[in-house]
């Protein structure tokens, strides 16, 4: 029954797709690997250097209204946000990541583009570390990959 069903699935070609990479640049030691994920990916899926842009903030609280003002251009099919928010010994962490990921799901609900959460939010540099490259993978990459399939599906959806 399942396999009858009508099925819409973007695919992992960036070709022709221009996105914007906002980037926080506290924590840069981490943001500036999750950048590199994120750009050999869009490049190793058929995006060209010139449609890319790398907008830096000073650090993941402020990458919502960035990304906003970026996702409303015309010339800009989406966004890629990426940071590191780390735990320390105030509650400052949970103010910040609350308020980053809220925003960044408000500005692609609004824009009606996708808007993709690539900020670290871990408790210790040694965890952001691992998701910046080592053990876990890179989530600039995750992000990027997820950016390019959701532009894709959203083109594929309006026709």
């Amino acid at each position: 029954m399942v396999q009858d069903l009508k099925s819409i699935e973007g695919r992992l070609s960036a070709e022709g797709m221009r996105v914007a990479l906002v980037v926080g640049r506290f924590n840069s030691l981490i943001s500036e690997r999750l950048l590199e994920g994120a750009v050999d990916c869009l490049v190793r899926h058929g995006a060209s250097a010139e449609q890319l842009t790398v907008v830096r903030v000073p650090g993941s609280f402020e990458i919502p209204l960035v990304a906003q003002k970026v996702a409303r251009q015309k010339d800009v099919d989406g966004v890629v946000c990426l940071g590191a928010v780390i735990r320390g010994g105030t509650p400052h962490f949970e103010y910040v990541a609350a308020e980053v990921s809220k925003g960044i799901a408000t500005v692609s609900m609004e824009t009606g583009k996708p808007v993709i959460f690539g900020v670290l939010t871990t408790d210790t540099i040694d965890q952001a570390i691992e998701r910046a490259g080592t053990k876990a993978g890179n989530k600039g990459w995750d992000a990027a990959a997820t950016v390019i399939e959701m532009i894709d599906l959203l083109r594929r959806i309006h026709g």
